[in-house]
C-alpha cells in the first residue's frame, strides 16, 4: 500500500508538471525539436526551458547552460543528449529536484555491451538517490492531453479514459495519433523503452488506481518481474479491463525484441497462464489492439447476448451470423410485430425479414429503409445489440446513412456496431466513432470484440442477464 501511494504521488506530479526542461534541444530542425513542438502544439501552460551549452535562444525561448541554471523549479526533464553524455545531465537533474526525466536516446543495455549496462545502472543509482523517476532509456516519454504534456506534434488535445503502456516509442506515437479516429481518447500514454527504472508493473499499478483511466492497453516486449507483474495485472483487471499485446514469445519475436529494447523472450505457455490468471484480454496485432480498445471505450456496460444483424449485402449478413455463432452470441429472435413493421419498407423479393435482416440493394439509394429498419430493430425488446452493414450509393447518401444511424442510436441507446462495406466513405468511420458507435472493417472483428467486452463484463459481474 505504501509503495502504491508513493508511486501515485510521484507519477501524478510527473504527468502534471509545472514546468519542463528540454535538455539538448537542437537549434535546427532535427528530431529533438519535435518535443518542443509537441508541448507547444498541445498548449502546455507552464514554462518550457531549453537547455543548450552554447545557444542563448532557440525559437524565441531563452536557453540555459544546465538544468541547475534554470531559475525556477523543474518537474519534468526531456533528455535528448547522446547516451555517453547522459550521466552528468541526470546528476544535474537530481540536484535540481527534478521529479521525472525522459531518456530519449538509445545506447544502453539493449546494445548487449557491459559498458551500456553499467551506464544504465549508474543512471538509476543517481535517480533513486534523489527520488527522481526515469522513463526509458530509448523511449518517447509521456503524453497526457489534460495537462498539455506530449511527445509528438499533432496529438489530440481531447482527453479520454484509455491509458496506454508501450515498450515501443513508435507504436506509442502511432496509437496516440490514430486512436482518436476510432473514438479512443487517452488519459495517459507512456513509452517505457528499456525500463531502467519505471516499468510496466509500476504503470499497471498506477493506471489501475487512476480515476481518469477506465481502460488500460499495453504493448509489451519484456516482463522483468513475473510475480510482481501478475499481481499488478490481477489488481488492475479487477477494477478495469486490461488489453495486452505481448511480443517476444516466439524465438523470432524474442530476437527482435532483444535488439529493440534488450528484452528477453518468454514462453507462450507461461504467457497464456499469466493472461488467464491475471484476468486480462490478450490480443495479437495492432489492428486487433485498436479494435479491442475501441470496443471497451465505446460499448456500454451491461451488454446482452442477443444480436440483430441489419445488412444490405446478403453474404456479409450470413458471415455476421456465422461470426456470432463462433463467438458464443445468439441471433435475436425478433418478434412478429417487428417483422410486420419491417415489411412496410423492405422489398418483398431478394430480402429477408428474419434475423439476419437482409434489406437488399434498395436502401443504398433509399437510405430511409436502413433508418426505419434500425429503429424498428432497436425497439424490439428481444434485441440487445445491433450490427449494421450498409452504405449509400453516393457520397451524399453515405453521409445521410451515417447521420440517420447515429440519430437512431442516440434515441434508443442500445449498442450499435457499424461494419465497413467497400465503397463506404472512410472519413465517416470517425464520425461514427466520435458519436459512440464503434466502426469495424469486418463483421468478424465487430462480433469478436463485442463478445470479448461482454466476457470481461461477465467476469467482473457487469452483465445483462
Amino acid at each position: 500500500m505504501e509503495y502504491n501511494q508513493r508511486l501515485v504521488r510521484q507519477l501524478d506530479n510527473i504527468f502534471a508538471p509545472r514546468s519542463v526542461a528540454i535538455v539538448g534541444l537542437p537549434r535546427g530542425m532535427k528530431i529533438g525539436k519535435l518535443f518542443l513542438t509537441a508541448f507547444q502544439d498541445l498548449g502546455f501552460r507552464g514554462p518550457i526551458y531549453p537547455v543548450h551549452p552554447k545557444a542563448h535562444e532557440i525559437d524565441g525561448l531563452r536557453t540555459y547552460r544546465s538544468v541547475s541554471a534554470v531559475p525556477g523549479p523543474v518537474d519534468l526533464a526531456i533528455i535528448l543528449v547522446p547516451h555517453h553524455s547522459a550521466l552528468p545531465v541526470v546528476r544535474d537533474c537530481a540536484a535540481k529536484g527534478v521529479k521525472g526525466a525522459v531518456l530519449f536516446t538509445a545506447g544502453y543495455k539493449e546494445t548487449g555491451t557491459q559498458e551500456g549496462k553499467t551506464l544504465e545502472n549508474k543512471l538509476v543509482q543517481v535517480a533513486r538517490s534523489s527520488g527522481m523517476r526515469l522513463f526509458g532509456p530509448n523511449c518517447m516519454g509521456i503524453y497526457a492531453p489534460k495537462t498539455g504534456v506530449s511527445f509528438f506534434p499533432g496529438l489530440s488535445r481531447e482527453s479520454g479514459n484509455v491509458g496506454l503502456i508501450s515498450h515501443s516509442g513508435s507504436l506509442a506515437n502511432i496509437l496516440a495519433l490514430i486512436g482518436p479516429q476510432k473514438g479512443i481518447r487517452f488519459s495517459k500514454v507512456v513509452s517505457l523503452g528499456n525500463e531502467c527504472d519505471l516499468s510496466s508493473v509500476d504503470l499497471l499499478n498506477y493506471l489501475g488506481s487512476d480515476e481518469a483511466t477506465g481502460v488500460i492497453g499495453a504493448y509489451l516486449e519484456n516482463i522483468k518481474n513475473g510475480p510482481a507483474f501478475l499481481n499488478a495485472l490481477k489488481n488492475a483487471s479487477k477494477k478495469k479491463p486490461v488489453v495486452l499485446w505481448k511480443l517476444g514469445i516466439t524465438p523470432e519475436g524474442g530476437k527482435a525484441a532483444a535488439s529493440h529494447t534488450g528484452a528477453l523472450s518468454g514462453s507462450p505457455t507461461i504467457w497464456n497462464a499469466v493472461v488467464r490468471q491475471g484476468g486480462a484480454v490478450s490480443v495479437v496485432g495492432l489492428d486487433v489492439l485498436l479494435d479491442t480498445l475501441m470496443g471497451f471505450a465505446l460499448l456500454p456496460s451491461n451488454l446482452g447476448n442477443r444480436i440483430a444483424i441489419l445488412s444490405g449485402p446478403g453474404g456479409l449478413a450470413v458471415a455476421a451470423a456465422e461470426a456470432c455463432g463462433r463467438a458464443g452470441l445468439e441471433l435475436a429472435e425478433i418478434s412478429e410485430k417487428t417483422r410486420s413493421e419491417l415489411s412496410k419498407v423492405i422489398p418483398a423479393t431478394g430480402t429477408s425479414l428474419r434475423n439476419p435482416v437482409d434489406v437488399g440493394l434498395t436502401p443504398s439509394i433509399q437510405i430511409d429503409v436502413y433508418d426505419f429498419s434500425a429503429k424498428i430493430l432497436a425497439e424490439d425488446p428481444s434485441v440487445d445489440a445491433l450490427v449494421v452493414i450498409g452504405r449509400g450509393m453516393t457520397a451524399e447518401l453515405n453521409e445521410a446513412f451515417a447521420h440517420a444511424i447515429i440519430k437512431t442510436h442516440e434515441k434508443h441507446k442500445k449498442p450499435f456496431m457499424i461494419v465497413d462495406v467497400p465503397g463506404f466513405d472512410k472519413g465517416l468511420s470517425e464520425t461514427f466513432c466520435r458519436s459512440g458507435i464503434p466502426f469495424f472493417q469486418t463483421v468478424e472483428r465487430a462480433v469478436s470484440v463485442y463478445a470479448e467486452v461482454r466476457r470481461y463484463q461477465n467476469r467482473s459481474g457487469n452483465m445483462k442477464r
